[in-house]
């Protein structure tokens, strides 16, 4: 049991989301709201200035995205409480999050009751996964193609999900303040380990695991 009020951030691109799920949370009596992002290099910042107990994010946000923010959070904190609430009901997003640090996960298609149950599962210690999600990860174990989930780093996913966005080298090494070298380097290292020769058969794989935005 919760006593105190705990300190939430809410993390997405769209105010009308986070107003969404600001009026959900609000009606619990034990939290409440003490920053807002829109992207993940704003979550981070406020999140070292803010300190709150648990961030709820977003994953598709203009420049950095959900699961590097989530890598960079838990770099700097190892504690912290992270549960992630997307559209994406894939099990690549799902155990990428994860492996960043996420300590939950919920799809937008959810009922509210499940994202406020996940919230406090989450503050309470266990990893919470919304059950369409846990049924999409179970799912995932049957497939006979090997899966980028299992191939690639968060970083090397991160990635991935920009070249699917057509952004160029010098626009992902500005993102994510690292060299065009190295990205060039982990471009190469994704499709190699993914198996694909070409940018058409990276976009064709992608397609056929749900991981396209």
């Amino acid at each position: 049991m919760i006593d105190e009020a705990v300190g939430i951030m809410l993390v997405d691109d769209h105010a009308i989301v986070r107003e969404g799920y600001r009026t959900l949370l609000q009606k619990q009596p034990t939290l409440r709201i003490v920053a807002e992002a829109g992207d993940g290099a704003e979550a981070y910042r406020l999140f070292k200035e803010k300190r709150p107990a648990l961030v709820i994010m977003d994953l598709s946000m203009p420049g950095l995205g959900g699961i590097e923010a989530i890598r960079r959070l838990v770099q700097w904190d190892p504690a912290a409480r992270i549960l992630v609430f997307t559209m994406h009901q894939t099990a690549s997003y799902a155990v990428q999050a994860i492996r960043a640090g996420a300590r939950g996960y919920v799809t937008k298609s959810s009922p509210p009751e499940v994202l406020v149950a996940a919230l406090f599962e989450v503050l309470k210690g266990p990893t919470a996964l919304s059950p369409d999600i846990d049924h999409e990860l179970a799912l995932s174990h049957l497939s006979h193609e090997p899966s980028a989930i299992e191939a690639l780093t968060p970083r090397e996913f991160e990635i991935l999900r920009m070249m699917l966005a057509e952004r160029t080298t010098e626009q992902i090494a500005e993102t994510l303040h690292v060299s065009p070298k190295t990205v060039a380097n982990t471009r190469y290292l994704v499709r190699s380990k993914l198996g694909v020769a070409s940018d058409i058969e990276l976009v064709r794989l992608a397609l056929r695991q749900n991981i396209l935005d």
